[in-house]
């Protein structure tokens, strides 16, 4: 009779030995087949593990033992490959861990393996912190210990025992898609909401699944990441705004090279519109506007504004966005809304510059391949003509490629 898949329990049993113990008696209670893993790096695991990676992270540090940093990497490097091998032949159904600072990077590390939708939940001391970096893109639960991780005890001992709870809810979970549909990815962010719905609206009475994305640094790299795995049959790019803010250190920064660039090994058609194009969304009010840019043109959103962009960087990002959809020209189309970029660029917002937005485009035409169609409409983007129109168009790629 086949195993069940398990829960891997991974973590630094040489340290934190107690503590994962603790899990795997909360997992095994509510009767799910557990895999214990130590990745700690200092000594061998003080509790009988089913793997222990030591003794092999030893023989490959050698003479570099005393190397922690070094340690650390290779220990997630092997934990990488074993926890991953076990998922492809149907062993693990789940990853759960529990740490210091430390012990979170490993066991976030690693869990980075497994696909999305397989759960992965992290108890620990530092959740409290910026976890942008640590999340990343992948759907990692994150659990904040409150106490200190030094044994179990009345608090540390309910934290983790919810937290044993959660994972084998998760690893429970019996929903599923119910119809399998061609998947459209659609990035966009606050200043084209309107636009954006009406864009989901229209691919959803086409048949398709619209699966979207908000362009906030993170936003847009999840999806470049899942289109790289294959989740998408089309990328209708509603919103660039990230390549803005990335320019200007603006709220939505924090993409990657990957970002508008086609997945490799992929032919996946991307529709592009420049979407937030306009302006930099940054962190100040109509009260703390920085000296620097007080001779723009602002408009205040919340705590955060946004400035329209000028013509350098104007000029910049337009030749950005040409150097990107160069590399797959045959799966790229662009279309311009002639009317305005975003909400606060239109005849009557305080970002209104169709001088601008024609500098950004005749740009892109120069730079762009020749064979890349970029059509332009006289709409805006938040217009409902506009977005029955950008769902055509990439319904027509997507039934052409």
């Amino acid at each position: 009779m086949k195993k069940k898949p398990a829960i891997a329990i991974v973590g630094t049993f040489d340290s934190k030995g107690e503590e994962h113990l603790f899990l795997k008696d909360c997992i095994e209670k509510r009767g799910l087949p557990t895999l214990t893993v130590n990745v700690g790096t200092k000594k061998p695991s003080a509790f009988p593990v089913d793997i222990d990676l030591f003794p092999g992270l030893k023989r490959t540090l050698k003479g570099n033992s005393g190397n922690r940093d070094k340690a650390i990497e290779t220990a997630i490097t092997h934990a990488q490959k074993v926890i991953r091998a076990r998922y492809d032949k149907g062993e693990i159904a789940g990853m759960i861990s529990a740490g210091g600072g430390t012990g979170t990077h490993l066991g976030t590390s690693i869990m980075r393996v497994l696909p999305l939708g397989v759960p992965k939940v992290m108890v620990s001391t530092v959740a409290s912190r910026n976890m942008a970096k640590t999340v990343g893109t992948k759907d990692i639960t994150m659990i904040h210990s409150v106490v200190d991780l030094l044994g179990v005890n009345s608090i540390s001992g309910m934290i983790l025992e919810k937290a044993a709870g959660a994972i084998c809810g998760m690893v429970k979970s019996p929903w599923k898609a119910k119809s399998k549909k061609k998947r459209i990815a659609l990035s966009f962010f606050g200043f084209i909401t309107k636009g954006a719905e009406e864009v989901k609206r229209s691919l959803e009475e086409m048949g398709y699944e619209v699966v979207s994305f908000h362009a906030n640094g993170t936003g847009g790299m999840a999806m470049e990441e899942l289109a790289r795995e294959g989740y998408f049959d089309g990328i209708l790019d509603f919103a660039i705004h990230e390549l803005a803010d990335e320019l200007m250190g603006g709220y939505c920064r924090g993409i990657g090279p990957e970002r508008l660039e086609p997945p490799p090994g992929r032919s996946v058609p991307r529709l592009v519109v420049p979407g937030g194009m306009d302006c930099a969304v940054l962190e100040f009010t109509r009260d703390t506007v920085p000296h620097e840019h007080r001779h723009r043109k602002l408009f205040f959103y919340d705590f955060r504004s946004a400035i329209r962009l000028n013509k350098k960087e104007t000029t910049y990002l337009a030749g950005q966005v040409a150097e990107k959809l160069k590399l797959d020209p045959s799966h790229v189309k662009v279309l311009v809304p002639k009317q305005g970029f975003s909400e606060a660029d239109h005849v009557h917002g305080p970002l209104f510059d169709p001088a601008m937005n024609g500098i950004f485009v005749r740009k892109l035409k120069k730079e762009l391949n020749p064979s890349v169609e970029i059509r332009e409409a006289d709409y805006h983007i938040n217009d409902a003509a506009f977005a029955r129109l950008a769902a055509e168009m990439m319904d027509a790629m997507v039934r052409q490629s």
